[in-house]
């Protein structure tokens, strides 16, 4: 069990992979994405 064993959350991060053990963090959505703020072609100023 140290930095170069393929199946502990250790290794993957000294070997820059995913897996199981160290899975991906998914970026959120932003509120102001899922309204579209500013971004309305309709509204006219």
């Amino acid at each position: 069990m140290a930095r170069g064993d393929k199946k502990t959350k250790r290794g993957k991060i000294n070997r820059g992979t995913y897996g199981v053990k160290r899975p991906r963090i998914k970026k959120k959505v932003r509120a102001e994405d899922k309204i579209n703020v500013d971004k309305d072609p309709t509204v006219k100023r």
